[in-house]
């Protein structure tokens, strides 16, 4: 039985589309990712005892799940937060479509 590579969802949240564009931009060039979308949400969380609130963007990069260690290292050298959301989501793809993330990726 042939076993077919694994794709990701790679959830990152960004303090600005700046960032964002900056992350997917890396991943991209080092074909870590094959694509990248950018939305911008509000984000609610704990911090040091106090609820923050702030406009962020979150990143949802697509990529091979053997990638998922590399991606990450590669995000916590760049992000400019000390603690950021680097999250791994398993997803199934249309056959054509997951064909095409298998050449575009490394």
């Amino acid at each position: 039985m042939i076993k077919h590579m694994k794709f990701i969802f790679i959830y990152i949240t960004n303090p600005s589309k700046e960032v964002a564009k900056k992350i997917a931009g890396h991943l991209l060039e080092k074909k870590l990712i094959a694509c990248a979308n950018i939305f911008p949400i509000d984000s609610f969380y704990l911090w040091e005892g106090k609820v923050e609130e702030e406009d962020e963007c979150v990143l949802i990069a697509k990529a091979r799940e053997e990638n998922f260690q590399l991606v990450k290292k590669e995000v916590e050298g760049i992000h400019p937060h000390s603690v950021p959301c680097i999250a791994k989501i398993p997803v199934a793809f249309n056959e054509k479509y997951r064909r095409w993330l298998k050449e575009a990726t490394r």
